[in-house]
């Protein structure tokens, strides 16, 4: 295809049917007006609270399937590496499955997947059962991240806006509802009829927002920029290692939404002797600070920049699980989980979406892999070090790993 009169001096007589035409081609609407790009925001944002909503329904059910599995806490740690594992994998691929099928086919096949699998744990009797099925549930945990993340760095940089902490904003915001739902629920309904019912409420989702979703292509690359979609960037050493970087952040940040996902509503009923749906609040608590945090990340972003979004964000996430972990009371607690979700809200959004600027959906997956690998590698690290020494203890492993991601933040602010 020919230049724009913008950029060379011979436009094509036929240029302005090019978009027409592709666009009868693939039978997806055009998204380069303001009004389809609102519409895309909003069916991402549907996908990401899905995925929250989904993950924290699982989560809260943890000792529940502990229990029936007759699990001690590092069998559990190996059985939710069938999470990880799952979940990592596929993220190295799901950059490629993205270049080659669409970013948001992908989203929608997993975001099935999910949800069907959601359902599996329950049905498990031994901790060997129960990783293998948390292997498929990883697996489509893992690609749907990976995809719709890759979707959405796409439509920022045709916003141009920080938009991208508004998203994981949703996906809190899920994780905020879906926990304070299994709470309320815990003592009334069975792993089995809870976990089903989000299998139903992710397929009901999927097959309003799936065709929505695929009707509208990805926006093109602004002007100026390389088209993402004609292959793989190649990528020098600097480039690399800015990526590697950012992973890393992600990586230490993550660690700690794994953490308290998994290991947060056990540590409050079994160190603190809290009720199973008070104990269940605290994820819920640290969800809703994770959505605040998220929701005015794009106006901090837009007036303070990344580094002292980065430096601050891990500073105040090690203080606040330094009291989540060892504080002796329900209560204060909640009040350093709150902290901690605060601190860590837009380390994540901010690490992803600069990966995948600098390097498209591979730099999405690379930068995903690693944190999401961080979050889910980190509750079987805390299983052992809880058998090794306590689990207040091990959480605090939470709070070193943010403080590195303020200093890394820091060292590398040029």
């Amino acid at each position: 295809m020919t230049e724009s009169p913008l950029s060379g001096p011979r436009p094509h007589p036929y240029a302005h049917f090019v978009p027409t035409l592709n666009k009868l081609r693939s039978g997806s609407a055009d998204t380069t007006t303001p009004s389809a790009l609102r519409r895309l925001r909003v069916v991402l944002t549907v996908f990401f609270a899905l995925d929250g909503f989904i993950f924290a329904g699982w989560v809260v059910r943890i000792p529940a399937i502990k229990e029936q599995t007759g699990a001690s806490s590092s069998a559990l740690g190996l059985a939710l590496l069938g999470v990880s594992v799952g979940a990592v994998v596929t993220m190295v691929f799901t950059g490629r499955l993205c270049r080659r099928f669409g970013s948001h086919p992908v989203t929608v096949v997993c975001a099935v997947l999910l949800s069907l699998s959601v359902a599996l744990p329950p049905l498990t009797h031994s901790a060997m059962a129960l990783a293998a099925v948390l292997l498929v549930f990883g697996a489509a945990y893992g690609g749907i991240n990976v995809a719709f993340n890759s979707a959405a760095v796409d439509l920022v940089a045709a916003l141009r806006r920080p938009i991208m902490p508004s998203f994981h904003a949703a996906f809190s915001l899920g994780g905020m509802v879906g926990a304070g739902l299994g709470g309320l629920i815990a003592g009334s309904l069975s792993p089995t009829t809870h976990l089903l019912g989000l299998t139903l409420i992710g397929l009901l989702v999927t097959a309003v927002a799936g065709p929505a979703l695929l009707r509208l292509a990805p926006p093109a690359a602004p002007t100026g920029q390389p088209d993402k979609a004609t292959g793989p960037r190649r990528l020098d050493s600097r480039t690399r290692r800015l990526v590697l970087i950012f992973g890393f952040i992600a990586l230490c940040t993550a660690f700690g939404e794994g953490a308290l996902a998994d290991w947060g509503a056990l540590h409050l009923e079994q160190d603190l002797n809290a009720h199973p749906g008070l104990a269940a609040a605290g994820y819920s608590a640290f969800a809703l600070a994770m959505t605040l945090g998220r929701l005015s990340g794009t106006t901090l972003l837009e007036r303070l920049g990344q580094t002292p979004i980065i430096v601050a964000g891990g500073a105040t996430a090690a203080a606040g699980m330094l009291l989540g972990a060892l504080a002796p009371t329900v209560w204060l607690a909640l009040a350093g989980f709150l902290v901690t979700g605060l601190g860590l809200a837009n380390l994540f959004p901010v690490a992803v979406e600069r990966a995948g600027a600098l390097a498209g959906p591979s730099g999405v997956a690379t930068a995903s892999t690693l944190g999401y690998g961080g979050m889910l590698l980190g509750p079987p690290a805390i299983g052992f070090m809880a058998d090794w020494f306590t689990l207040p203890v091990a959480l605090t492993s939470v709070a070193v790993l943010a403080g590195v991601a303020g200093v890394i933040g820091y060292a590398t602010r040029r």
